[in-house]
């Protein structure tokens, strides 16, 4: 098996991810094949942290804008991010992996509250350490919740695994024509307005140099083959 590049990561999913096909809810089939691509990736030595978002059970940025108040629905959104912290968990567990949760807003029965030096040592003892409920704060994305915790673990990459294989110039499904980019800077995706990921995010791992990668999560072995350095995807840096 091929070495690792990284030493760390942190690995963004999507919440809608974990709906697979049926758009909504947890897909139990789509749950087990990211554990058991997790698996394969932390069996190589990796240190990982994961954020996963929560838009398969309810997304604050829609309900605001149907009227509801967005503090409100931001805080709704980070508990469903916490169902999905804790799917996760037990579908990495059934897999044999180690696992923390660590929740931004305490609920002291189901997680631990996020304490940075307690979230490294996990990942220095060899476990997994989800971060569920964004940052904490309403207004914030779990994209930009990524983007912090990466930082503050010291991550070497923030690989973000989504629905398509890279960026494009324009939106792929609607669009024959559009260009797939292997690398591109991070101006250039503000520049563009590309929808990797929410402005905020981008900017953070900007201001600090944190190199983002991007690659399809449908593909089985990809987490695996992003942490050996294929190219399977698009860098951001």
């Amino acid at each position: 098996m091929k070495t690792p590049v990284y030493k760390r990561i942190l690995l963004k999913l999507s919440g809608e991810a974990l709906a697979g096909n049926q758009g909504t809810g947890i897909n139990t089939a789509v749950l087990k094949q990211i554990a058991q691509d997790v698996k394969a990736a932390h069996e190589t030595g990796v240190q990982i942290g994961l954020v996963i978002g929560g838009g398969n059970i309810f997304r604050g940025v829609a309900a605001s804008a149907q009227g509801m108040d967005r503090a409100s629905s931001d805080y709704m959104g980070m508990l469903a991010t916490c169902i999905n912290a804790l799917a996760l968990q037990d579908a990495l567990e059934k897999e044999g992996v180690p696992t923390r949760v660590q929740s931004a807003i305490e609920m002291a029965e189901i997680a631990e509250p996020y304490i940075r030096r307690k979230a490294i040592r996990h990942l220095e003892k060899g476990r997994i350490v989800i971060f569920g409920a964004g940052t904490g704060n309403p207004y914030f994305t779990t994209d930009t919740a990524a983007s912090l915790r990466a930082m503050e673990i010291n991550a070497q990459v923030l690989m973000k695994a989504t629905k398509v294989d890279g960026i494009y110039d324009k939106d792929p499904t609607k669009n024959a024509d559009a260009t797939k980019y292997d690398k591109i800077s991070y101006i250039d995706v503000l520049k563009q307005g590309l929808q990797v990921m929410d402005s905020t995010a981008i900017s953070l791992c900007m201001d600090n140099k944190l190199p983002i990668m991007t690659f399809d999560l449908a593909k089985p072995g990809n987490i695996l083959k992003a942490i050996q350095g294929e190219n399977i995807g698009t860098l951001v840096h």
